[in-house]
């Protein structure tokens, strides 16, 4: 292999491996969003109907 060809094979790896790294850091540092209680808005309902 050329050591042009392996240069860029070389930084491709790192800049992939990099941007991958980042955004699996940010997806387990991101906190979770308030999400609403589909069961609270149920309160009023005794009993679901079926079909």
């Amino acid at each position: 292999m050329k050591t042009a060809a392996l240069i860029t094979m070389i930084l491709t790896l790192g800049i992939v491996t990099i941007i991958t790294l980042y955004f699996f850091y940010r997806v387990l540092t991101t906190p979770p969003k308030e999400e609403p209680d589909s069961y609270s808005e149920n309160d009023d309902v005794e009993e679901r109907q079926h079909d």
